[in-house]
């Protein structure tokens, strides 16, 4: 069989895969789970016989060997999404940022820089001769097609997915045969402050919904107060663990969407290996082009759509300081302003921004630890305005929630004020009375 030869001719081992890199090549590797995990884990090996590599990542899951500070020369990191290791190693200087919406992270990237290696994992190879890109098409297959070498790492515990993930083995120039198991992202237990916040916007969804979700406490949070709804679809960036649970309770169905009726809509998958079963072989779930998935436009496509996302800091005005403390990089806009404008601008649409409160902090002076307020008057210096004034919607505290959707600049301080940390209401009054922002 001529797919079978095609393939066993592709077979190489980790270390010759790694030969192939040239110096001032960029790498761009899949996001997550999507990573090209034993390529990257060798790539260490080569760096006295490469300069100024760049690999290019997003949301990498393990710690690589060649991101750290013995091998600056050798290799730097662009990232479209920061996680600890990133942050952790970026005072070594050959760490940085990609600010993104994340529907435009591959267009916009393939603007400013060829990909001469694409490296990503997939599933194995099925009758066909075909690969399932399995956990994202984020922007993985826009760089297979741009890239002057695919490598694929074959890997039959990745579950193979439906959409814009077929890849034939004849496109594919080097396969790598992986055996690791899918990486998982442990699930976080809501706690009471966040499953208050959450039964603010659950109730706000109402039957036949569709809904976007991210991870932690609070999204968790609000798929535990779903499961009496009916019927909700999905659209979202990243299909969940919890979107499955939805899923498999009999909540989440589709039938109600007006766009890509009964299907489950995501760029990626990312969660436990309960999630990682459900998605496998389900037709119900589609995998596409995160330029499409993630487009404002296509979002608004849903009728009843609903966004909820979080925020680190929340000004009087509005502004959504969700991926920085100050200057300080600690994840990325990700989908966030896109499936917010999205929400925002469907048929019935809403859009949340969740945080709590407040914060506790390590005081600069005393070196105590210290409670904030994370409604502020004005931004930390040098925040990155994730969301901005003109786009957010609703915010959401443990205190309730505030419309803001066209609201004056004084509706929006009181509102947000109403929402805050009651100690700390008297002083925002204080600072946006002094910074201009509210005239009695």
């Amino acid at each position: 069989m001529e797919n079978s030869y095609t393939y066993k001719d592709k077979v190489v081992s980790v270390e010759t895969a790694i030969e192939r890199v040239k110096t001032d090549d960029v790498i761009v590797t899949g996001l997550g789970p999507a990573e090209g995990r034993l390529f990257l884990s060798n790539l260490h090996k080569v760096a006295d016989k490469v300069k100024n590599v760049t690999v290019t990542n997003c949301l990498p899951m393990v710690p690589y060997d060649f991101m750290e500070v013995d091998y600056v020369d050798s290799f730097k990191v662009d990232g479209w999404f920061f996680t600890p290791e990133l942050r952790r190693l970026y005072k070594n200087g050959n760490i940085s940022y990609i600010p993104n919406h994340l529907h435009l992270a591959a267009l916009d990237r393939l603007d400013h820089k060829k990909t001469n290696i694409y490296v990503g994992s997939a599933t194995a190879v099925d009758k066909h001769g075909f690969v399932s890109l399995s956990t994202s098409n984020t922007y993985e297959r826009r760089m297979i097609d741009a890239a002057d070498l695919v490598i694929i790492e074959v890997n039959d515990k990745y579950p193979r997915t439906y959409g814009d993930v077929e890849l034939h083995v004849n496109d594919i120039d080097i396969i790598i045969e992986a055996d690791y198991e899918v990486p998982e992202l442990p699930s976080i237990t809501p706690n009471e402050k966040d499953r208050t916040i959450a039964k603010y916007i659950a109730d706000l969804v109402n039957d036949g919904d569709t809904i976007q979700l991210g991870i932690g406490g609070i999204p968790n949070a609000v798929a535990e107060f779903l499961m009496d709804k009916k019927d909700l679809g999905v659209h979202t960036e990243m299909m969940t663990s919890n979107m499955a649970k939805l899923a498999k309770a009999g909540v989440i169905t589709g039938k109600k969407k007006t766009l890509h009726k009964n299907k489950m809509v995501a760029t990626f998958i990312m969660g436990n290996q309960a999630l990682y079963d459900f998605c496998d072989d389900n037709t119900s779930i589609l995998i596409l082009d995160g330029n499409y998935v993630n487009d404002p436009k296509v979002i608004a496509q849903n009728d009843n759509m609903v966004s909820i996302n979080t925020s680190i800091e929340v000004d009087l005005m509005g502004q959504c300081a969700s991926e920085s403390i100050g200057t300080r990089q600690i994840s990325g806009t990700g989908g966030q302003s896109d499936t917010a404008v999205g929400a925002r601008d469907a048929k019935n649409g809403r859009s949340f921004i969740a945080l709590y409160s407040t914060a506790m902090i390590r005081d600069k002076e005393s070196g105590e630890r210290v409670e904030v307020s994370k409604i502020v008057a004005t931004l930390n210096l040098g925040a990155i305005v994730s969301l901005s004034r003109n786009d957010v919607d609703n915010v959401v505290t443990e205190y309730g929630v505030a419309h803001l959707r066209g609201t004056n600049t004084k509706e929006r301080v009181e509102r947000l004020i109403a929402i805050a940390h009651p100690k700390f209401r008297e002083q925002l009054y204080a600072d946006a009375r002094r910074f201009g922002l509210y005239n009695d």
